[in-house]
């Protein structure tokens, strides 16, 4: 094999394959903006003592407060400082599953560990070992739902992450699963618009608590409504919030899936991070990825093993639920240790302070700043906030491109992190710059 560069001709012929002209138009989804416009002005070539010192200088040019209140499906939330020391251990130093798992018997343990975290978290009777990300797991809870009511239409709440939405579309439109949204109101779900578009055809109700917008939602009415249209309802839930709110399972859900960024891991651009999927124990079989069960070895001591693998590489493909094959397994990990060193009351504590901060700040923008409050709707820790007019506002999440008829609200999010000095401190700088 040649891995000497291509000529003209080759690289011609792959741009007539592709139906482009110029090698250029392989970028044209990029914003020109955001261009590199050539590698002029780059320093010369430095030894890595020189390049660490002038990398560590750029970095310092960096503002912390840049992009202050941002939230949008990753969030900023303290980590304890034992978290990195203990997920960092050599023995934990895979983000694999480990394809021999009754000799692993530490990461079967904290698989199990993670299930359980979830199981009460979500009220529900089961999780799987973890997904890929939050958005995946939203796509196998479709599936499990439909493979449960052997129907091929859901309906998915417009309050759901706009990403995840674009997930489901992706995932159903290789399985003919018909997707319809459903609107939301400043209240939240709109149950009037859902009674009208639920089917008998119906195999799923997906909604979202807190929703995009920070908004909660009417659950034990969604999942009643969905009940009695013989479709299954499906809960995408933030999972810190559920220290503090009505668990899924005690809604009447069937299914709960939902992003595990918020349970210790750092946004890190967006990743990686891990989903998690939980469900009614009649849901089971239908379940994709693996599950860590607890026995008892020959000799009667307490032991782990993987209860269920219901995918293609262990049984027929056309049995197979998913062909999900892994978990993240360190990412799940940082999760369960997360949970159990803040705890029930570390929990609540956390999820509190930051509903109490966004309140605190929605108030101050409002009665000092002239914001308005575009949803008069009970909301977590994230709120939508239209600047007045005239001002510049690069806070938060911009919410033009995926809801053009909220063009110029931004969605504002605080943490227990963002105490009253930090926000005092962004908000005295975006007053002097105005």
């Amino acid at each position: 094999m040649s891995y000497l560069p291509y000529t003209d001709g080759e690289r011609a012929g792959l741009l007539a394959a592709l139906g482009l002209s110029t090698p250029g138009a392989l970028f044209e989804d990029i914003p020109a903006a955001a261009r590199a416009g050539g590698i002029d002005g780059l320093p010369g070539p430095m030894d890595e003592c020189a390049l660490a010192a002038h990398l560590t200088e750029l970095a310092g040019q960096n503002d912390p407060a840049a992009t202050p209140f941002l939230g949008a499906g990753v969030y900023d939330h303290y980590i304890p400082a034992a978290l990195a020391g203990l997920v960092s251990r050599s023995e934990f130093a895979t983000a694999y599953t480990p394809y021999q798992p009754e000799i692993s018997q530490g990461t079967l343990t904290g698989i199990f560990e993670f299930q359980s975290h979830i199981t009460r978290l979500t009220g529900l009777d089961v999780a799987n070992a973890s997904q890929y990300d939050g958005a995946s797991a939203c796509a196998e809870a479709l599936f499990m739902a439909v493979g449960q009511t052997r129907k091929h239409r859901a309906l998915v709440s417009r309050g759901v992450h706009p990403e995840v939405r674009r997930t489901l579309r992706t995932y159903a439109r290789f399985r003919g699963v018909e997707l319809a949204e459903t609107d939301t109101d400043p209240q939240g779900q709109s149950l009037t618009g859902l009674s009208e578009a639920l089917t008998d055809d119906t195999a799923a109700v997906i909604v979202q608590n807190p929703n995009f917008f920070g908004v909660l939602e009417p659950m034990t009415a969604i999942a009643a409504l969905a009940k009695a249209g013989g479709a299954a309802a499906v809960a995408v839930c933030d999972p810190l919030s559920l220290a503090v709110l009505k668990p899924p399972g005690a809604c009447g859900f069937d299914i709960a899936a939902g992003e595990c960024q918020p349970l210790g891991l750092p946004p890190s651009f967006g990743g990686p991070h891990a989903g998690y999927l939980a469900t009614k124990e009649s849901y089971l079989r239908r379940m994709p990825g693996r599950i860590a069960g607890q026995t008892t070895d020959a000799q009667g001591r307490r032991a782990f093993v993987l209860t269920l693998q219901a995918r293609e590489q262990h049984i027929r493909r056309d049995k197979a639920v998913s062909n999900i094959c892994s978990n993240q397994a360190l990412c799940a990990l940082t999760a369960t240790v997360y949970l159990s060193l803040m705890g029930p009351k570390g929990l609540v504590k956390a999820a509190a302070l930051s509903a109490i901060h966004m309140d605190d700040l929605r108030r101050t923008l409002v009665s000092q700043y002239g914001f308005t409050q575009v949803f008069d709707a009970p909301f977590f820790r994230e709120c939508v906030l239209r600047p007045p007019e005239g001002a510049v506002c690069d806070w938060g999440y911009d919410l033009s491109a995926d809801y053009p008829e909220l063009a110029g609200a931004r969605l504002l999010c605080c943490t227990e992190k963002d105490g009253a000095e930090r926000r005092g401190r962004i908000l005295s700088a975006w007053e002097a710059n105005r």
